[in-house]
């Protein structure tokens, strides 16, 4: 009869050989390693200051030098109006006119105050001679006399302030009229017949005639190129003749909307563009002054994040391999077909100059070389000759 040992020797060689079998089963179906990732070969470039090769041009307006804003020196409501916009008016003129009414009942107030005042003043002055002579006789004492001198002294202060009174209130009726202070052209109307104005309230803006300047904004990056008695060049949008010009005045405080710093310059010429006129105002770079810029080809810049970045090759223990690291970077312009770098590269940085949407941060890489320099043409081997060799003569 077999012993137990002896039956389960067959059995334990059956689940080693199943266990093999499922161990290579499993083997058979689990995924291949992957791959190693390729190294890319770049191409690099290295970062240095360079001149900046564009041309600065703004866009401005055409004003007149002093622009004023007229408005009554008294309150009232407006009756007339003489200026139209547009319209060329001379120093005198009359451009509008307020209700009168109750400036002249002043005037006739007044009027009868000085008239009142006057008749107190006659009557002490009368009244000082009479004492002044019983003075003389010694019917009354030297206190008597005084009193009457004060009190004609008295009366004559108030006929002087109502005489001043007078004045004022007249001056409050030719108040009423609004007149240009200076020849020129209206620019713009602020208020209409029967319209009450508060005394100072613009009614009428007139530019006056005299010298020209070109007004035009400048960004914040870019107002300490410009500085007052720089020269620039002016050039009119509906000609392209060009007329001297002169930076008269750089605003000392951004706009607190715009965050832009207003600049006038001065233009001069004969044919200067009339008012409201689009002009381009060119600045001119003291001789021997050039703008230094880090620039890069746009092909080197990318959007990660909502943020400008660059590749930076940072080399490796092998001189032609290395791996990247991204460098976030501001573009403050564009340059032609470069961008001009602000912040985030100092020189002697090396860039990706392209393919920079393929790596990744980290990835090792090899820098590009040419396989064939460039032969110089008196170098270059001789063209062969492709011509095909003539066939020989048939043998007769």
């Amino acid at each position: 009869m077999p012993t137990f040992s002896a039956l389960a020797r067959p059995r334990t060689g059956l689940f080693l050989c199943g266990l093999a079998t499922a161990v290579a089963l499993l083997a058979g179906c689990s995924r291949p390693a992957p791959a190693p990732e390729p190294v890319r070969s770049v191409k690099l470039i290295t970062v240095g200051p360079s001149a900046v090769q564009m041309q600065l041009e703004y866009s401005g307006e055409v004003r007149a030098r002093i622009e004023s804003r007229l408005g009554f020196r008294v309150a009232g409501k407006i009756v007339r109006r003489q200026a139209e916009l547009g319209q060329r008016v001379q120093a005198g003129q009359v451009l509008a006119q307020l209700d009168v009414s109750d400036y002249e009942l002043a005037a006739q107030a007044a009027r009868a105050q000085v008239a009142a005042a006057t008749t107190q003043r006659d009557l002490a002055a009368a009244d000082f001679e009479r004492f002044s002579k019983l003075k003389a006789q010694n019917f009354i004492s030297g206190a008597e006399l005084d009193r009457r001198e004060a009190q004609l002294k008295s009366a004559q202060a108030q006929l002087d302030q109502a005489r001043a009174q007078l004045a004022s209130q007249g001056n409050q009726a030719d108040y009423t009229r609004l007149v240009a202070d200076a020849a020129g052209v209206v620019t713009g109307i602020d208020a209409e017949p029967g319209q009450v104005v508060a005394a100072g309230t613009s009614v009428v803006r007139i530019a006056r005639d005299g010298p020209r300047d070109a007004v035009f904004f400048v960004p914040e990056d870019r107002v300490a190129h410009l500085r007052v008695g720089q020269p620039v060049q002016v050039r009119a949008w509906s000609a392209d003749t060009l007329m001297p010009g002169e930076v008269r005045e750089v605003a000392a405080s951004a706009d607190p909307v715009t965050r832009t710093f207003l600049v006038k310059v001065a233009v001069g010429g004969k044919d200067v563009p009339p008012l409201g006129a689009t002009v381009y105002v060119t600045p001119q770079l003291p001789a021997g002054a050039t703008l230094q810029a880090i620039k890069l080809p746009t092909s080197s810049l990318r959007q990660e994040g909502g943020q400008t970045t660059v590749w930076v090759y940072e080399p490796g223990a092998d001189a032609a391999s290395g791996s990247v690291r991204a460098q976030v970077v501001q573009v403050a312009t564009a340059d032609g077909n470069e961008a001009v770098i602000a912040a985030g590269l100092a020189p002697g940085m090396q860039v990706v100059a392209s393919g920079v949407h393929v790596l990744t941060p980290g990835q090792k890489v090899m820098v590009y070389k040419p396989k064939f320099d460039q032969m110089p043409a008196d170098k270059a081997p001789a063209a062969m000759n492709n011509e095909k060799p003539a066939a020989p003569a048939a043998v007769r």
